[in-house]
């Protein structure tokens, strides 16, 4: 269950925010390209954000806040792109089945 919500949410970044110039990892359930900006297409990408599936969970639905989730450690985020503070919580942009 967790694992859906979490490819799901993944899915909900991407289409709120498209592009590739950030990658979001939540191993071992997925991982997105999103953001606007520079593709990036060879060797490990410039900006990535990486966290466990909970604390994602928590920061799409609004549990966690950005800032709070980095300061506590609970999200590793490099590059000059990978604040996603703007962009959660998620705010659903289609129609659940």
């Amino acid at each position: 269950m967790v694992r859906v919500a979490v490819r799901f949410t993944l899915e909900e970044l991407a289409e709120v925010a498209p592009g590739h110039a950030v990658e979001v990892r939540v191993p071992p359930d997925g991982a997105v390209q999103a953001v606007d900006g520079p593709r990036h297409t060879r060797g490990t990408p410039p900006n990535v954000v990486e966290t466990d599936p909970q604390t994602w969970l928590a920061l799409a639905t609004g549990l966690l806040t950005w800032h709070d989730a980095v300061l506590a450690g609970r999200v590793s985020a490099s590059g000059e792109r990978a604040d996603l503070s703007e962009l959660l919580p998620l705010q659903a942009t289609r129609e659940r089945p």
